[in-house]
This record gives structure tokens, C-alpha cells and sequence, in this order.
């Protein structure tokens, strides 16, 4: 791999790492998944509770997408990638199950368990 930088350190393909999975995390707050910035909030006191919970939604997200993917493996397009991250796989799958609370119930129940510390 090859990184661009206008002085080389040791660590500069782990911190070009450990930059990409932050825009990862800004990409799923913005983007690819909440849309953060549609809320519009400039009050910090009300984003810092908005991260908070997103945060909650996000670790939710993925350990769904975790748990689905152990059950059905994410497909994987013919350029060697997966058709979708483990977070959309699990995103998608909450949204189902609460935009359709009653038909999904047990559902629900399940995932709830993801959310638990024990």
C-alpha cells in the first residue's frame, strides 16, 4: 500500500488506518445511515445526547449485523467485496423490524438481547 504524507513516520499506514475507520463512523452518522445532519441541532448539549444515542444505535446495528451475518453470510459481488457492510446488514434489519413493531415482535425481542451487557 502506498500512502501520500508530507513526512514519514513509522506509524503511518496504522494511523491512515485508524483515520479510515473514522470516516467510516462519519459516514454511517451522516450518509450511509442517520443522517445526522438533517436534524440540523447546533446546540451541543442536544448533540452530545444525539451521539450518545446514536453511538447506542450504531454498536446495535452492528452486533445485529454480526448476528445475521453468522446465520446467512453477506453476499460477495463479483469484484471480492461485500454487497453490504455488517452495519447496513443489521441497520436495515432493525428498521424493518420497527417500522413493522407487531408483525416482528419476537424479532424484536431477539435483537433487544444485543443491547445487554450480560
Amino acid at each position: 500500500m502506498t500512502v501520500i504524507a508530507p513526512s514519514y513516520t513509522s506509524t503511518l499506514i496504522d494511523d491512515y488506518g485508524q483515520r479510515w475507520s473514522i470516516e467510516t463512523l462519519f459516514g454511517i452518522f451522516k450518509s450511509h445511515g442517520f443522517n445526522l445532519e438533517d436534524t440540523h441541532l447546533i446546540d451541543s448539549e442536544r448533540l452530545s445526547r444525539l451521539f450518545a444515542l446514536l453511538t447506542i444505535a450504531l454498536c446495535w446495528a452492528y452486533r445485529t449485523g454480526q448476528w445475521l451475518s453468522a446465520q446467512r453470510p453477506i453476499t460477495i459481488k463479483k469484484h471480492g467485496r461485500k454487497a453490504k457492510s455488517v452495519f447496513r446488514y443489521g441497520f436495515d434489519y432493525l428498521r424493518r423490524i420497527l417500522l413493522n413493531l407487531e408483525q416482528y415482535e419476537a424479532d424484536f425481542c431477539q435483537t433487544l438481547q444485543f443491547l445487554s451487557c450480560t
